[in-house]
């Protein structure tokens, strides 16, 4: 199917590219989102008419977005996760856990804007993407701990995902050195 995009679509083009994409893609999700128009001549007569309107608000949401992208580029915000002893999540961060702790930040922002290279199922000091605008992205520090102290010793740059006591232990473990030398394994005669 034929669509005219309204805005830039990453992959697809800019606004008032005319291109061709999936029926169920355009259907779905550009034509209910607004992000595009079916390429007809009545719908290519009225973009024109309407394309210096939508340069000027693409315009002025830019501004917005890159405004918002210079306040929240490089903070770090704290997530409390449940975790076992090596640092393993006991689920995954989602997109909406990001996007409710930068809301509790003081920022607006839609799970849909947080983009995420991986999944996130460790504890540790992530970096994240948030998509303000099709052009406009800032990199947030995600700060993945148990508590608010190992939060704080993470961003000090120490690691938590293992006591260093229990890590010590494990170096100097001995196998051998648990059993006596020359005992015999008991034998089960009455």
């Amino acid at each position: 199917m034929q669509v005219i995009l309204l805005q830039r679509i990453g992959r697809l083009g800019q606004m008032g590219d005319i291109v061709n994409v999936k029926d169920g893609y355009a259907r779905n999700y550009l034509l209910p989102q607004k992000k595009a128009l079916r390429a007809t001549d009545d719908n290519k007569k009225v973009f024109e008419g309407r394309r210096a309107q939508l340069e000027a608000d693409n315009l002025a949401h830019k501004s917005e977005a890159e405004a918002v992208s210079a306040k929240l580029s490089g903070k770090t915000f704290v997530l409390i996760r449940a975790a076992g002893d090596t640092g393993q999540l006991y689920g995954s961060v989602s997109t909406r856990d990001i996007a409710t702790v930068i809301t509790e930040g003081g920022f607006t922002v839609d799970r849909n804007q947080i983009v995420l290279d991986k999944p996130i199922k460790a504890l540790g000091l992530t970096p994240a993407r948030v998509q303000l605008h099709p052009e406009v992205v800032a990199t947030i520090d995600l700060n993945v701990a148990r508590s608010q102290d190992e939060a704080d010793k993470q961003a000090r740059g120490e690691d938590v995902a293992v006591v260093k006591e229990e890590a010590l232990e494990l170096e100097t473990f001995n196998p051998d050195s648990a059993f006596e030398a020359g005992a015999a394994p008991d034998d089960e005669s009455a």
